[in-house]
């Protein structure tokens, strides 16, 4: 629909593509445009928009020495180690590893059959869509491209060796004062979200424990949602993202978006701290 320029006069009508409106209806529509505008939705990759965690597929044929392998995730997990750590790790009991098959692996990866219509709900409605990943870019940007999709996205990096035969990691998003994850998600919600705008969060699992504590509105399943509860984070329970974009669609049109008070004072606490 093209809107024409307007201004409400005494008689408080516009006109819009030949239709006549008055002026509680148009003041509805921009506030509604307005509300949509102000909500910016982050998303974790591995495990949310993928069924699997690709990283962990990779180390599945890449690392022969399961029982090293097993024992440095179950670090990770009992909070031992950090995702930094654990990457590295990780990258340390990589054998043989042959850009062909990784490509193969990556490939393979199942992607929510929802995705690609909530993009497409989120672009419509002017909501902005990050993603916010503790997995690595080479593989993010190929799936993306793959499903045709063009988004912003953060992530740890990974670095091939010249022959391709060798990998390694870098963490170009990380917290100096925070050992435990290599992307920081929740620096990258903070830094992103405007004072005005109200954030959504969406996830699935253990490197998503951190940024829902500052999010507004939380989706979550697995093991985040045990987490949730735990925590006393009120959170959206979800399947798939056709649930998510149901429940934003009945939230916004019900008006009934606004920030967790809960969340904005640990933002607020974050940015005093400095």
């Amino acid at each position: 629909m093209l809107i024409t320029p307007f201004k409400f006069n005494s008689a408080a009508v516009i006109t819009v593509s030949g239709v006549t409106l008055n002026k509680v209806l148009i003041k509805s529509i921009l506030a509604f445009c307005i509300m949509n505008s102000n909500l910016k939705v982050y998303c974790d990759f591995d495990g949310t928009i993928t069924h699997k965690d690709t990283w962990v597929d990779t180390g599945e044929y890449f690392i022969r020495d399961k029982e090293k392998w097993h024992k440095v995730i179950q670090d990770f997990e009992s909070g031992e180690i950090g995702a930094r750590e654990c990457f590295i790790k990780e990258c340390s009991l990589i054998e043989n590893f042959d850009i062909d098959i990784f490509n193969k692996i990556i490939d393979s990866q199942e992607i929510d059959i929802y995705f690609k219509d909530f993009v497409n709900y989120c672009r419509d409605n002017n909501i902005e869509l990050i993603i916010l990943s503790e997995g690595m870019d080479y593989y993010i940007e190929r799936i993306l491209n793959k499903l045709g999709l063009d988004l912003p996205y953060y992530s740890n990096n990974l670095v091939f060796s010249e022959d391709k035969m060798h990998i390694s990691l870098k963490f170009p998003y990380s917290d100096s004062d925070c050992k435990d994850c290599g992307c920081c998600k929740r620096n990258l919600l903070l830094n992103n979200t405007g004072d005005d705008e109200i954030s959504v969060y969406i996830g699935d699992g253990l490197t998503d424990t951190c940024p829902v504590q500052y999010a507004d509105m939380v989706f979550a399943k697995k093991s985040l949602a045990s987490y949730c509860w735990k925590n006393n984070i009120t959170y959206f329970d979800y399947t798939n993202f056709q649930d998510i974009k149901q429940k934003l669609e009945k939230i916004l049109a019900g008006k009934r978006i606004k920030h967790r008070q809960t969340a904005k004072f640990k933002r607020r606490e974050v940015f005093l701290r400095g």
